[in-house]
Formats: C-alpha cells, sequence, structure tokens
C-alpha cells in the first residue's frame, strides 16, 4: 500500500504533487465590482460545494480579452475557497456562466487546472473534496490565525495527489458523478419534506390563533379575517404592558449573569444558553432594576435584528434583557397563547407598518398598536396547549428529518473518500454497501 495525505492508496497507485499535474494552480484576481458588467466574478461565497450559486456571483468591469485575467475559469476548472474560518478549503466545480459571459474568480479563490493527460478534472475535483484531503488542508496547508487564516499556494502545491491510471479515474469520477447525485437528489427531498412540515406547523398554529373553522364573523382586521363568536380583537396593549429596557452600557464579562440580545432570542421557549453577553453583580443589579428582570412566564421580544420574534421565558434562572428586548407581561390574559400569536399571525400586521427595505427597528408605541385575537382567558389556555402540541409534533419531525440529511451527508463524504483512495472496485460497486466497516 502507499498513502497520500495519511489516507492508504492501492500499491499500484502512484502519487505526485499537485503543481506536476496541473497547468493552473494560482489565486483569481480582485474585481473592479460594478452593476452589471461583462465578466461574472465568483467569490468564496458563491462556490458552493454543490455547485455555483450565481445569484451571490457579481460583475467585473473590464474591457479587453477577459482570457487575460487572472483567474478566468475554463470549464471543468476546480476552486478552493482559500481565505477565512469556515469557508477555506470549500471546493467548487466549473462548467459554464448561465448567460454565456466568461467568468473569474477572486482573489480569495484558488483555480486548479489539471494536466487532462495525466488528471481527469472530475477526479481532482472528487479528490480535493474528500475527507483526507480536508483534513491535510486544516493540518499542514494554512497559515495565520483566527479569521486570517489562508491557503498557502505554495504548500498546495507541494500537496500529493494519487494518480490511478486514466481510466480508473474516470471509471471514478462517474461513478461519483451517478452516486452524489443519487445522494443529492435524496437530500433535496428531505429539505423539501422539512419545508412542508414548518408550513404545515405554522399554518396549524395560526388557524388556533385565530380559531379557524370556528362559528365567526368578519374582524374587520384584514390579517386575521373572520373571528370566532366571543372573541375580541384588541391592541396588545388593551390586555399586556410592556416594559422597556433602557439602561447604560454595562461591562460585559466572559461569565456571570446572562444579558439576552435580540440575536439571542428565536421562536418558542427562551434557551438561556444561546447568550453571548454576561454582568457581574453590580450590573446586574442595575440593568434587572426598574422591574426590567423578566421572570417566568413573561415573554421577551426583540425589537431589532431579527425584528418581531418573541419567546416565552420559561425559567426562574436570573438574567436580565439587553437593548432593544422589552418583556411583555399580563396578570389576566395567557402568555403561552400570545408568544404564539406574537410569532404567527401578529407578523403580518407588523411586516404591513414596514417602510422602505428594510425594517431594523420597531418601537413600543408600534408594539403596543399590534392587533391582536383574545379569546377568553380559560380558551386561551387550552389553545396554547393545543399550540404547544402541534409545535412539538413539528419539531419532532423536523430533527428526524435534519438527521437523515446528517446522515447523507456522512454517506456522501464516505463514499467519495472509499472511492478516491480505491478501497473498493467502483467497476462493479453499486454505490450501496460499498463504504461498510470502511
Amino acid at each position: 500500500m502507499s498513502s497520500a495525505v495519511g489516507a492508504s492508496l492501492p500499491k499500484t497507485w502512484p502519487s505526485a504533487p499537485l503543481k506536476h499535474v496541473t497547468s493552473l494552480l494560482n489565486r483569481g484576481s480582485a474585481p473592479n465590482y460594478v452593476d452589471v458588467g461583462p465578466v461574472r466574478a465568483i467569490s468564496q461565497a458563491s462556490n458552493q460545494a454543490e455547485g455555483i450559486d450565481w445569484s451571490r456571483t457579481r460583475f467585473h468591469d473590464f474591457d479587453g480579452d477577459p482570457r487575460t485575467l487572472k483567474g478566468f475559469l475554463l470549464p471543468s476548472d476546480t476552486l478552493i475557497n482559500s481565505t477565512g474560518t469556515g469557508t477555506l478549503g470549500r471546493v467548487g466545480y466549473f462548467t459554464s456562466s448561465p448567460d454565456g459571459r466568461p467568468c473569474m474568480a477572486d482573489s480569495h479563490v484558488t483555480v486548479v487546472r489539471p494536466e487532462v493527460a495525466e488528471l481527469n478534472p472530475r477526479f481532482i475535483y472528487y479528490w480535493l473534496g474528500s475527507q483526507p484531503f480536508q483534513n491535510y488542508v486544516h493540518a499542514a496547508l494554512v497559515v495565520g490565525a483566527t479569521n486570517q487564516i489562508e491557503l498557502n499556494r505554495d504548500r498546495l502545491g507541494e500537496a500529493p495527489v494519487p494518480l490511478p491510471p486514466l481510466d480508473d479515474q474516470r471509471r471514478i469520477a462517474a461513478f461519483l458523478d451517478a452516486e452524489t447525485a443519487r445522494i443529492d437528489r435524496l437530500q433535496r427531498l428531505r429539505a423539501q419534506h422539512r419545508a412542508l412540515v414548518a408550513q404545515r406547523t405554522r399554518r396549524h398554529i395560526e388557524d388556533l390563533a385565530t380559531g379557524a373553522g370556528l362559528p365567526a364573523s368578519p374582524s374587520g382586521n384584514p390579517w386575521i379575517g373572520q373571528v370566532p363568536h366571543g372573541w375580541q380583537i384588541l391592541p396588545l396593549k388593551r390586555r399586556w404592558k410592556i416594559v422597556d429596557c433602557k439602561h447604560r452600557t454595562p461591562h460585559y464579562e466572559t461569565s456571570g449573569y446572562p444579558v439576552i440580545s435580540p440575536g439571542d432570542i428565536s421562536p418558542g421557549r427562551l434557551d438561556l444558553s444561546t447568550a453571548h453577553r454576561f454582568v457581574g453583580e453590580v450590573d446586574f443589579s442595575d440593568l434587572a432594576g426598574a422591574n426590567r428582570r423578566p421572570r417566568r412566564g413573561d415573554i421577551v421580544y426583540s425589537r431589532n435584528a431579527s425584528v418581531g420574534i418573541s419567546a416565552y421565558v420559561d425559567t426562574e434562572d436570573p438574567f436580565t434583557m439587553g437593548q432593544d428586548v422589552c418583556r411583555i407581561t399580563s396578570a389576566s390574559q395567557d402568555q403561552l397563547f400570545l408568544n404564539y400569536v406574537l410569532n404567527s399571525v401578529a407578523l403580518a400586521e407588523l411586516n404591513s407598518l414596514q417602510v422602505g427595505s428594510t425594517f431594523a427597528r420597531v418601537n413600543i408605541a408600534t408594539l403596543l398598536e399590534l392587533s391582536i385575537p383574545c379569546p377568553p382567558p380559560a380558551e386561551q389556555k387550552e389553545i396554547a396547549r393545543k399550540m404547544d402540541a402541534v409545535s412539538a409534533w413539528g419539531s419532532q419531525i423536523d430533527q428526524k428529518l435534519n438527521r437523515q440529511l446528517e446522515l447523507l451527508a456522512e454517506r456522501r463524504q464516505a463514499l467519495i473518500t472509499a472511492a478516491v483512495t480505491g478501497q473498493f472496485d467502483v467497476s462493479t460497486a453499486s454505490g450501496r454497501n460499498v463504504t461498510d466497516g470502511v
């Protein structure tokens, strides 16, 4: 057996440095970005493993022969993201532009163009994306620290590439093209299933929030439509109280009492483990004073970032609110019911109040005027119980589908790694169970 980047290879497979089997191994160039131009520039954001995301490409203002551009792309070029934590090492593949425009890689993307007499373009694409090579990238080819890391071109050029006979490379590439396409299709179907489950969950909760199916009459509100008999449509201020958080900027610490910021709030119940800011005893006493510390049963509401998102406080653990977070409370209404309403039908009305292209912040006066469906308090409690059951069902299905997606991704990577390292004969394999025990 031979080896490359720590992976065992068949003894008949030689290997060579990447620079010896490529006609181009270099970064692209920095574009002069314009709204519309003659050349498309592919960045790290647009270079995705599943293919180029053309919606993220931008245009380079260039007058001349695009073939003279550093980073000019040809069909069958492999692209490697070359800077930054979280994206460095991601491998994509270029075939053609969607509109016929010539394309180039920007200065954060490395272009790998193989010598086709020695290296099949799809084989090198799969090899560079395999787990052994990706591990090698982060262990041996990266220079710099924190988010300033980058892929060292000279080290990349020295990285070994397995070189089975060209016919074998083609068979491996064709096998992986077919099998990864099958896995990719399953992943798309699972992702669509997740979206449908989320849509069904959301719709069921909206129906419960508005009493859909109950004897009703017009509500006079365009977002709620019909309202069941015995219900009212009231501005939030008629049944609930809002406490805003206005305070001096505290001294944040690495531990202590959690401070909930807008980015820490997601629909549902509040999860304090997401907090990324903390304060000590003195600052906590200041922030939690004047009735600003939320209690169990309160709602914390994001007035910034994810505007209109609220979470139900289901803990006695001490914490406080940061800027642009307020709490909503009531002594007579069911808070959990309101939380579901705020994260569903109330969002439509909030969105109708947007001005311009973004709605970065909602003021308290606007929030107080939000139209809220108000069934009798006892009915609110029963509806909230049903909403909880629907939400739990949706969450359970979503977790199972997400786990299936993770397993499919693991399977895809294991199949690629096994094929490009020669761990099975692709000419006789079906792609199923071939990596068992690998």
